[in-house]
């Protein structure tokens, strides 16, 4: 079995950017120790897509053994580059890519699928999407939530994570207390009172007047540890693209990438 020992860089902290220059890393374990999990949430003009292909990036860096699989169903121009990609769909087929990572934590958990490297489902605009599935058939969508909220419970320890992009993470899309089956909890630009409640209950007081520009906002780890982020620039944008393109462009063989 692989054993991991892996960090993940989410951004800097902003006080110490804001008031001293200083680039002091946030990073979070991203091991199968943890729940590593994560939901990024934000209105428009948050900064919300840049820092999800920041984050993208930097897993796959991370976790060069790993597998990704990215769901978009808007079909965000900022992600344009990994259109057509095998391990890409939009719209209406992002629910494919759930059914394969689904697939894969249930033969790793009867003992079929023996390996352990880590795969990373990445759904953009989860929430959008899961109001078009209810509103097209909710029995359909209520397969789908559930889908997901047993990859939140049991893909830790099979190295199986789901990453979670939206604006405001309603309820109806996150069944059984759901949204706080994430490890990672990040969010982005203005302060947007219910989003907070929604994602963060305990710590209203702690983000209560701070004001955020894009990019910025407030990371909470593991339930316990809150920090107010910045996320950097990225240099080299095309080679950002280069490398998310690479890692989604391997084939997908039956049940496995």
């Amino acid at each position: 079995m692989t054993e991991f020992n892996r960090e993940l860089v989410l951004g800097y902290d902003l006080e110490q950017w804001n008031n001293f220059a200083i680039k002091k890393e946030i990073s979070v374990d991203i091991s199968p120790r943890t729940n590593s999990h994560i939901i990024l949430s934000g209105m428009s003009g948050s900064g919300k897509s840049y820092a999800e292909l920041g984050l993208i990036v930097k897993l796959i860096l991370a976790e060069p053994d790993g597998e990704y699989y990215f769901a978009d169903y808007k079909a965000d121009d900022n992600f344009e580059c990994l259109r057509g990609t095998p391990r890409y769909r939009s719209f209406k087929k992002t629910t494919e890519l759930l059914d394969i990572v689904y697939e894969r934590l249930n033969d790793r958990m009867s003992g079929k699928d023996k390996t352990r490297n880590p795969i990373t489902l990445i759904w953009d605009e989860y929430m959008a999407n899961i109001l078009a599935l209810i509103g097209e058939d909710k029995k359909e969508a209520t397969k789908v939530m559930n889908k997901v909220s047993e990859i939140l419970l049991m893909g830790r320890s099979m190295a199986v994570r789901f990453i979670c992009s939206c604006q405001r993470p309603d309820a109806i899309a996150f069944p059984v207390g759901s949204r706080l089956n994430y490890g990672i909890v990040i969010i982005l630009g203005g302060v947007v009172k219910s989003i907070y409640e929604m994602l963060m209950p305990d710590y209203l007081e702690q983000i209560k007047g701070q004001e955020f520009n894009r990019g910025e906002g407030v990371v909470l780890l593991q339930g316990i540890e809150l920090n107010f982020i910045k996320i950097g620039q990225m240099s080299d944008i095309e080679r950002v693209k280069k490398i998310c393109i690479e890692a989604l462009s391997k084939s997908i063989k039956g049940g496995e990438a």
